[in-house]
């Protein structure tokens, strides 16, 4: 529909030249590809035949590649290899990792939203930004800091449920979660209280930016006049512009704020929150202008709030299809926090959850990880080769080609996880009652190789500490109305995996 209201707007000379600038697209798809060539992988169609699929995408690659192996989709400039093969994706993100950055191609695509930040740069400003944020993640200052952050933000939310729970009435768990991880990362990243869980409206412009840029940025990949777009500012691409600036302003303006209250100050450097740490940082480098912490911390925070927020939605989801299991985590937080259970107030429940009590909880990892087995954070990532390469399978490969990893299809994958491998089945990472990691080009959920992502353990504290307080003090369900969306509930296409039109539940007091 776009597209046509584009071509309406034309003149009949403009749409001529529309046409024309078509057709040499339509012949640059198809010529210098080798496609009937064996050395080559087999052809599955086109980047913008996806348009067909786009709301069921991750489903229908995993079709695809059910069907043909890994597969090549055909685009203007380059192929596009997809593949749930782990000898490739180990090779693409490891053996032979200097030859696969993020690639021009899809920095073009990101950069509006991820700017300069660590998802969307390569070479000396990755490994900057890479050590930088190594050391923050590693020390104790902050991991205290986010613990302290993510008990008292997961209090709010036991709260806000159990009014839930306590009136009888529905509500949208996945909305709840989003507004408890933006709250949390906004917390732990610029040192702010936005107070979402509260009723504040004031990041409420905000949210729906982000979330809609994400998508908007994400569906580029299947738009061939998305830059033609962006430089008339119509379409989707004027959407994504106002978006951007919306976020960009809100960002800017905190940081702006934050500048002011350090110019005084003698010591900064025992400041807790990430951004007053990095404004330390920028004192010793003149490149880390406002822009480019604004970059930085945007990333930290699209890794903080989608990821999170997404798989604690789509914890609580299976666990009401898995009553059994719900009760089963319910039963083992009992026995491992012992003494704990009988605390007055859920504060003094969750000051006591500390990280040794949380490591003993085996099977809430392993359940925690099953989720993101099945709903991967970040459903489909790749990269883009430097030059000509000749990959595991002995298929070759050609300079500017992308290598895409289908997470979401991978864990539906029967030749990696097994006949059950569709089934919600935690005790598939047990041995003896323990937890026992896979590697992490079969489980690619975190990454791998030297860009694994470095806040892996940051986000299993905060879904363990949120899990933790909400089953203990509650029962979930599936709201009445979302009976018959047990076999529908999908997903919105962007580059996160987010829960399509909430997740409706209801909330049950447990008996402490």
């Amino acid at each position: 529909m776009e597209l046509l209201s584009l071509i309406l707007t034309f003149t009949p000379t403009l749409l001529l030249l529309l046409l024309i600038a078509c057709s040499i697209h339509v012949v640059r798809i198809f010529s210098g590809k080798s496609i009937t060539s064996k050395d080559y992988y087999p052809v599955a169609g086109t980047l913008y035949g996806l348009a067909f699929h786009w709301n069921r995408l991750h489903d229908y690659l995993g079709e695809v590649v059910r069907r043909h192996g890994t597969f090549r989709l055909l685009a203007a400039e380059h192929s596009e290899i997809y593949t749930t093969d782990v000898r490739i994706i180990e090779h693409v993100l490891k053996t032979n990792f200097e030859n696969y950055p993020k690639g021009q191609y899809n920095h073009d695509i990101e950069t509006e939203l991820f700017g300069q930040g660590i998802f969307s740069v390569n070479g000396a400003k990755w490994r900057q930004q890479r050590k930088l944020a190594s050391h923050e993640f590693s020390t104790r200052v902050l991991r205290d800091f986010s613990c302290k952050i993510f008990r008292k933000k997961a209090a709010n939310l036991v709260r806000t449920v159990s009014e839930f729970a306590t009136t009888s009435k529905n509500f949208d768990a996945h909305d709840l979660l989003m507004k408890f991880t933006l709250d949390s990362i906004f917390k732990v990243g610029f040192g702010v209280d936005l107070g979402c869980l509260e009723g504040s409206t004031k990041a409420t412009s905000f949210i729906k930016a982000f979330d809609d840029s994400n998508a908007l940025t994400f569906h580029r990949h299947i738009d061939p006049i998305w830059k033609l777009k962006r430089f008339l500012n119509i379409g989707s691409e004027a959407s994504l512009k106002k978006n951007i600036k919306i976020i960009q302003d809100f960002v800017q303006n905190l940081i702006t704020k934050k500048r002011e209250q350090t110019e005084n100050r003698v010591n900064f450097s025992d400041k807790e929150d990430i951004l007053s740490r990095f404004l330390v940082e920028s004192k010793k480098d003149p490149e880390m202008n406002d822009q480019y912490l604004r970059d930085i911390i945007l990333n930290f925070m699209i890794a903080g709030k989608d990821t999170t927020g997404n798989t604690l939605s789509w914890f609580l989801y299976v666990l009401c299809q898995n009553p059994l299991i719900q009760e089963k985590l319910v039963q083992e937080i009992r026995t491992v926090i012992s003494d704990q259970g009988d605390r007055a107030s859920v504060d003094d429940f969750l000051a006591n959850i500390t990280d040794e009590i949380l490591e003993k909880m085996h099977y809430l990892h392993a359940a925690l990880t099953e989720t993101l087995r099945l709903y991967p954070a970040v459903p489909l990532d790749g990269r883009c080769a430097d030059k000509d390469d000749t990959l595991p399978d002995g298929y070759k490969l050609t300079k500017g080609d992308s290598v895409y990893y289908l997470a979401y299809a991978m864990g539906r994958s029967h030749d990696i996880w097994g006949e059950d491998a569709e089934e919600f089945r935690p005790e598939r990472w047990l041995v003896d009652g323990t937890f026992k990691p896979e590697s992490p080009f079969k489980f690619i959920s975190f990454h791998a190789g030297p860009r694994i992502c470095l806040g892996k353990d940051f986000a299993y504290r905060q879904m363990k500490i949120v899990s933790v307080a909400l089953l203990h003090h509650l029962r979930f369900e599936l709201a009445h109305a979302d009976d018959e969306r047990k076999k529908s509930l999908t997903y919105r296409t962007m580059m996160t995996l987010q829960i399509e039109g909430g997740l409706h539940l209801r909330a049950h007091t447990r008996a402490i």
